[in-house]
């Protein structure tokens, strides 16, 4: 399977990008994970999603002003839910952890999703809700203890200034060797591009994960060559991001170098899925053998693309 951990659903318009266009709502997530996606020459879908709210849309005071505490958890949440329980082949809730909406009311969220509706990851995104990771203790850790006790894989938003820089987490990392923590982006946003120190908190830390998506093509390289083969998950951050090319950044690694590394496409299958499917407790899969079987897998017969060979 393919599995992405970083999209973006919603049923109104994003709050802090307004991004243009009508609301990017489940039904056309599905379209574009439904693709085809060429890899290494066979025609792929991506399986499933880890879907959560678009960050703006979890902000204190967002559309009415009106709601606080779990009343406005359960509202920013609300699409998510709905979208995981109409689409539960499709769809994996990510419960979006915002401690101004109250530490105690976050916490006991983070159970209630996790244990109630089947949520098998949290997100942090301490820069949109405007907190330091190092310092605000008191908020951070208990969220950590209650992942840790539910055995749930946390997601930090990183790559922007002041507040989502990603050695900004490490102490709180080191003080939960037991959960597993994703450096979303690569730690690459509109702030900067912090993708070095994903890295070497990956190679130092075996509890830090590295999101494949927004790294930059010339350091993927150069960092799969070194990281275990555990340590990249794919997500593309969809949307504003369009999948296929972050695809594209991690089949790359499978061609000759300089540009690839002659990759195998069994890692290639556990960066694209694997990887996140075992820290969650899911049903791995092989890289599909042949173009007949990724036909079969997809539901449906297409015609060979021509090969360039570029490399």
């Amino acid at each position: 399977m393919i599995i992405d951990i970083s999209c973006y659903p919603t049923d109104q318009v994003d709050l802090a990008w307004w991004h243009d266009g009508e609301p990017y709502t489940a039904e056309r997530l599905l379209e574009t994970m439904d693709g085809p996606y060429w890899v290494n020459g066979k025609p792929r879908r991506i399986d499933k999603a880890f879907i959560q709210p678009p960050q703006g849309n979890t902000i204190y005071t967002w559309t009415d002003g009106d709601k606080s505490g779990r009343q406005s958890i359960d509202d920013y949440m609300a699409y998510t839910l709905k979208c995981v329980q109409e689409h539960p082949d499709r769809f994996i809730g990510c419960f979006v952890y915002n401690p101004r909406c109250g530490v105690k009311n976050g916490v006991d969220a983070i159970e209630r999703y996790v244990k109630e509706h089947g949520f098998k990851m949290v997100q942090m995104q301490a820069n949109m809700h405007a907190y330091r990771p190092d310092r605000a203790l008191d908020w951070v850790r208990p969220a950590f203890e209650k992942c840790a006790e539910l055995g749930v894989p946390v997601k930090l938003h990183t790559g922007d200034g002041p507040y989502s820089i990603p050695t900004e987490w490490v102490p709180m990392i080191k003080a939960f060797p037991s959960v597993n923590f994703i450096m979303a982006h690569f730690g690459v946003q509109t702030g900067g591009v912090y993708c070095f120190e994903p890295f070497q908190w990956a190679q130092e830390l075996p509890n830090v994960f590295c999101e494949s998506g927004w790294c930059l093509q010339s350091r993927i390289v150069e960092f799969a060559k070194v990281l275990h083969p555990s340590k990249i998950i794919f997500g593309s951050d969809t949307p504003p991001n369009e999948p296929g090319m972050w695809l594209r950044l991690l089949e790359v690694l499978c061609t000759n170098p300089p540009q690839g590394l002659n990759l195998s496409e069994d890692t290639l299958e556990d960066y694209l899925g694997n990887n996140i499917a075992r820290m969650v407790g899911l049903e791995t899969s092989s890289a599909p053998r042949s173009f007949d079987e990724a036909c079969k897998r997809l539901g449906r017969q297409l015609d060979p693309q021509p090969v360039i060979d570029l490399y």
